[in-house]
């Protein structure tokens, strides 16, 4: 590898190729909506796929053989387009959903975009502490929801919640928390620091980090805007579902070390103008190179400002209580994510399914048939000799005996 020019084929090729797997193993555009349905499981089982490196895989793979992505510009490229453009799809998405479950899941396939983004401009090192970080806050969002699910018999939508905030004080200041780290409100979150070292890295980038800098920034606002969306329906307003059962002190404890890493987390890496404190680049160093950091602050605080105001935003529309959205059709193309599902369907479901039907007599299936028919003949025959008849095993015991001993003198 290390004899391939910058620009090879066969470096691009193979990034490329590298790519598909990144892409779908960490469910980004266009091979995205598996993760969603994948909700369907436990929740604590939900939150290990989503905060270790199941969902994530993808994003160290590609931080791993960055060298081969360095040799094919175009490759590492659309690893930034595809991480931008899958952020806001999914943050978009995320406002249409009403199931909480669902609605952390495309925060993940959204978060992970960043890290794809982080991938594409080289912020190597960037892209895998937003991997750490957003391992502490998502299992605690999602630990924190299946708090509520819990106490609510199983209960997912949140327009069916309400008035939780007082009920449940454990699973709203968890909640609380790792949505601020999710939106990362400054200073006081691990989200924070790990997506402003992304959105930094992109900056310093040139035209095309930029142009993804401007992606990530409107999906800073998304997210605040579709965290806290689900946080003000679900914990403020009136109750419209029985609370029943209390937690154990397991809950407890797993959520509280979660939001105190959600909190501190992040203080692992600072940027210089808040320390500038390496301990993960300098454990990531022998392997990869640094992240360019901007001088200027006004990037940084362009982002922070968005996320705020997507807070804001949604304080504004869903603090008081809110009804469940009209289903618009707009409502329903982002409820689908844009119909990549409906499109699945069309483009290779329906297809791969008729070409069984008119398939389904073909010639491999003569030969099982044959094979069938074969067995079932010698059965019928082999059926035969056993009849019921004493005389007839007699007979049969008679002549292997003489059989085996005329064998036995011949030879």
């Amino acid at each position: 590898m290390q004899s391939w020019p910058v620009g090879s084929s066969l470096a691009t090729l193979t990034a490329f190729l590298l790519l598909g797997g990144a892409v779908g193993k960490s469910a980004q555009l266009p091979l995205q909506t598996w993760l969603p349905d994948a909700m369907a499981g436990p929740t604590p089982v939900s939150a290990l796929i989503h905060a270790a490196t199941m969902v994530t895989a993808g994003v160290y793979l590609i931080a791993r053989t960055h060298a081969l992505f360095l040799l094919a510009p175009a490759a590492q490229l659309t690893v930034g387009v595809i991480g931008g453009a899958t952020l806001l799809l999914a943050g978009f998405s995320a406002l249409a959903q009403n199931d909480i479950k669902r609605i952390l899941a495309y925060s993940t396939m959204s978060q992970i975009g960043y890290m794809f983004l982080a991938l594409g401009v080289g912020a190597w090192s960037a892209a895998l502490f937003h991997l750490v970080t957003h391992a502490f806050f998502k299992a605690l969002l999602f630990l924190s929801a299946g708090a509520v699910t819990m106490r609510l018999h199983h209960e997912q939508d949140i327009f069916k919640m309400g008035g939780l905030a007082r009920r449940l004080p454990v699973a709203f200041w968890s909640f609380l928390i790792g949505s601020a780290a999710l939106a990362a409100l400054p200073l006081v979150t691990a989200g924070f620091y790990s997506k402003e070292a992304i959105l930094s890295g992109a900056w310093a980038d040139g035209t095309n980090g930029r142009v993804l800098w401007v992606a990530g920034v409107v999906g800073a606002f998304l997210t605040g805007l579709y965290i806290f969306r689900a946080l003000f329906i679900a914990f403020f307003g009136e109750e419209h579902t029985h609370v029943s059962g209390r937690y154990g002190w397991r809950v407890i404890v797993t959520l509280s070390v979660l939001s105190v890493l959600s909190l501190l987390g992040g203080l692992i890496e600072l940027p210089p103008a808040f320390g500038h404190v390496t301990l993960l680049s300098n454990l990531l160093a022998p392997v990869l190179p640094a992240t360019r950091q901007v001088t200027s602050v006004v990037p940084l605080l362009l982002a922070s400002l968005a996320g705020l105001c997507g807070i804001a935003l949604a304080a504004a529309l869903y603090w008081r209580p809110a009804r469940a959205p009209t289903e618009t059709a707009l409502w329903r193309f982002w409820h689908s994510a844009a119909g990549f599902d409906w499109l699945y369907d069309r483009l290779l479901v329906r297809p791969v399914l008729w070409a069984a039907r008119i398939n389904c007599d073909d010639l491999i299936d003569s030969i099982y048939d044959g094979i069938v028919w074969m067995t079932q003949l010698l059965h019928q025959q082999v059926r035969r000799t056993q009849n019921g008849r004493v005389r007839f095993y007699t007979a049969g015991l008679a002549i292997g005996s003489i059989s085996l001993i005329a064998i036995a003198v011949l030879r």
